[in-house]
């Protein structure tokens, strides 16, 4: 029966733009949750939650990053105001590098999307900043220099980049 019940669950999600992976689902009907290898614990399932999964197993399994340097649900702070980054790369010295910002596939990224993780890239001042609804996906280069950005055509390999010539 529970097996019926999960595979059922899966079926019910979003299928998404990322690679399929070998989900791990916990929890009871009413409450089910899905296990977060980063956090090392199951999460509560919601579409959102859906999404973060997929995207960091494509990021781990597929662009070569390191999961001791991910992390997920990073806690900001601005004043007196607390955000959660979703998704927060690391480089070996601990500085954050990439943020990423997911969606349920439902929701549509539009520029207010984009400028909350602007916002949290004030305090992170990241070098990519990684938007995704699990059906689109979009990745910016920072260019703090000329203050701007680069929308790339794809997310970039790990080592790609951090270590190449940029």
């Amino acid at each position: 029966m529970r097996f019926t019940f999960f595979s059922y669950l899966c079926r019910r999600m979003t299928t998404l733009n990322l690679p399929p992976y070998e989900v791990r689902l916990g929890g009871t009907r009413e409450q089910p949750t899905i296990f977060d290898t980063l956090r090392r614990k199951y999460v509560a399932l919601t579409p959102e939650e859906w999404v973060r999964q997929h995207f960091v197993h494509f990021l781990i399994s597929e662009k070569g990053y390191p999961p001791t340097l991910l992390a997920n649900e990073v806690s900001l702070k601005v004043g007196e105001k607390k955000l959660r980054a979703d998704t927060v790369l690391y480089d070996t010295q601990l500085r954050p590098r990439m943020m990423v910002e997911y969606k349920a596939p439902t929701i549509a990224l539009t520029q207010k999307v984009f400028e909350q993780i602007a916002a949290y890239n004030l305090l992170l001042h990241v070098d990519f900043i990684v938007v995704s609804n699990g059906l689109e996906h979009y990745c910016c280069r920072m260019d703090y220099e000329r203050g701007g950005y680069e929308f790339l055509e794809e997310i970039p390999d790990y080592s790609e980049a951090f270590f190449s010539e940029k």
